[in-house]
């Protein structure tokens, strides 16, 4: 692909909810564009509703066939228009099958696009998974959903803050479920994918924090041996191969650690061990990556938000950011192929 800045597919995001609108404001800054070309996949009627409640000048869409006849410029939102959103069928705060099918539609579309490498990354709007569900497609979220799309077989949620950087080693599964993927070999996956996140966002050699996954880190067994049997015996695998990881430390003390600069990133045993801290220090500036896919993507780290869908009062932060990592992440592919 001939062309000096990356291509980004932005994904609309579930109709109903606040995707259109922090997509919308995102790219009213014109510095978006000095770093990448933008181009959203969605619909024009969902973008215009949009529109009408954000404080922000009036843009400009410019329908696009696809991103070799597409014109990206300021003031202008250049679209791939699915026409799979009729407003009447996807209402403002509200559930929907048609919007739970839209949203779908607008990944698989962005998904494809890169793998044919016509877009060098995705970055998308919140989905529902109540709406997925209801339009009969049973993803527990963007995540899983690319993964079965490209065929990836290793995939693991990355967290990005302005503090603090956490893979998790389960996401989207019951707690009990969780506890029986701490495998030796599952950790020793997603301290890989850890690995190779960071020196992908230009740290040549991290360092790693385990979180254990009991309390204490289990204190010597006395509350439970995951860490003997499972987290320890990863850790040294990987020691073994010279990387900088550190003993399973306490859950309740890790991120604190890392957030005042001892650790690059933590690998996180379990979904709400890793979005706690997450959300608590980043809620509107968070990045959710995946790794593992053979095609780069970020997201926004935040809901669909229906409660404030529509009033125009929805954040653009986490999508600006999402922006700004997928951007850092294509060029150091690049530089990587070079």
């Amino acid at each position: 692909m001939e062309t000096q800045k990356p291509i980004l597919a932005l994904t609309m995001g579930d109709p109903s909810g606040i995707g259109p609108e922090v997509v919308l404001k995102a790219l009213a800054h014109p510095e978006v564009y000095e770093k990448c070309d933008p181009l959203v996949i969605g619909d024009r009627r969902i973008l215009d509703r949009a529109m009408v409640a954000l404080d922000i000048e009036p843009l400009l869409i410019d329908e696009a066939g696809g991103p070799a006849t597409a014109v990206f410029q300021p003031g202008t939102v250049t679209l791939i228009d699915l026409r799979d959103a009729d407003p009447a069928e996807c209402p403002l705060g509200e559930i929907s099958a048609a919007s739970g099918k839209a949203a779908v539609d607008y990944v698989f579309a962005a998904c494809d696009m890169a793998m044919a490498g016509a877009v060098d990354a995705i970055v998308t709007a919140p989905l529902n998974k109540a709406a997925m569900f209801a339009a009969g497609f049973h993803y527990a979220g963007h995540t899983e959903l690319l993964t079965e799309r490209t065929g990836a077989e290793k995939v693991s949620m990355l967290l990005i803050g302005p503090k603090l950087r956490v893979v998790h080693v389960s996401t989207h599964v019951a707690l009990t479920e969780a506890i029986r993927r701490v495998t030796k070999q599952r950790v020793i996956d997603v301290i890989q994918i850890a690995f190779d996140a960071c020196q992908a966002l230009g740290i040549e050699n991290p360092r790693i924090a385990v979180a254990g996954l009991n309390p204490h880190a289990s204190e010597g067994g006395l509350f439970g041996n995951e860490e003997a049997t499972e987290i320890e015996p990863a850790i040294a695998e990987m020691r073994a191969k010279g990387m900088d990881v550190s003993d399973p430390q306490p859950p309740d003390t890790v991120f604190l650690r890392a957030t005042k600069g001892a650790y690059d990133i933590v690998v996180a045993m379990y979904h709400d061990q890793g979005h706690i801290p997450m959300k608590l220090l980043a809620f509107d500036s968070g990045v959710n990556v995946s790794l593992g896919l053979p095609v780069i993507r970020t997201s926004v780290d935040h809901g669909t938000a229906f409660d404030i869908a529509g009033k125009g009062i929805a954040r653009e932060e986490s999508m600006l950011a999402a922006i700004e990592v997928a951007v850092q992440m294509v060029e150091a592919r690049n530089a990587s192929m070079e």
